[in-house]
């Protein structure tokens, strides 16, 4: 019988993502693979992982980059993550499919300091599931944004999940890896961290414009249609 108590290296401690211990891997989200991808909407993944990008720099967290031959099929990194986060240090490697086995790719990561990670990648079954179950068995408290990574069907996503999970992966979903990162709406960026809810809640900007416009209409006293 098994003594296996405890899947998550978390020391009884919370397993939520600490912001100030935390760095970000955003692994081969390129537009040739993004082309394989079969369990979501494509435009919903690219979405998700610019907003990754987004709130880590309004975090100010390291963000590291890399991709898997990008000058062949599997296409380059897509643009906007950089342009997102223009601190984010990006890693070639050397034709490695797990990022984890690039030892500059480790390197980097090392560097940071941080000891959780927060790991995104297409292919979900490949590129993010091998770096994050090397993670773990570094030591690392590792969770895997699922909705910003992309795999060629839900069959290989739901196998996917159980794997990484039995390995002590924490899977999350991009709008929560927001939450929990941002901690507080009390803080003077709240609105760019509505700007970046905007991209994982298309509706949700509505709701932000509707807001603002109500409470622009009360400052300035403005006269209702319906009352001129």
């Amino acid at each position: 019988m098994s003594n296996f108590t405890q899947v998550a290296n978390f020391n009884g401690q919370i397993p939520r993502i600490d912001p100030d211990d935390s760095a970000m891997l955003l692994i081969d989200h390129q537009s040739g693979l993004f082309q394989t991808v079969k369990d979501m909407p494509m435009t919903e993944l690219r979405a998700n992982a610019i907003t990754l990008a987004k709130v880590a720099t309004l975090a100010k967290m390291p963000v590291i980059t890399t991709a898997s031959v990008p000058q062949g099929p599997n296409g380059p990194l897509i643009p906007e993550i950089h342009e997102a986060a223009p601190h984010a240090q990006y890693v070639a490697r050397k034709g490695e499919i797990n990022a984890w086995d690039n030892p500059e790719f480790v390197a980097a990561v090392e560097k940071t300091g941080r000891k959780t990670l927060i790991i995104a990648g297409t292919i979900t079954s490949v590129c993010m599931a091998f770096p994050s179950i090397s993670a773990v068995n570094a030591g690392y408290r590792v969770f895997a944004v699922i909705d910003a990574s992309g795999t060629y069907s839900k069959m290989a996503q739901e196998i996917t999940l159980a794997r990484v999970v039995q390995a002590g992966v924490v899977p999350m979903d991009t709008a929560a890896v927001c939450s929990e990162v941002q901690r507080s709406w009390n803080r003077p960026d709240a609105a760019q961290w509505a700007a970046a809810y905007s991209q994982v809640f298309p509706h949700y900007q509505l709701l932000i414009e509707s807001y603002m416009k109500a409470q622009q209409v009360a400052k300035d006293n403005e006269v209702l249609d319906s009352q001129r």
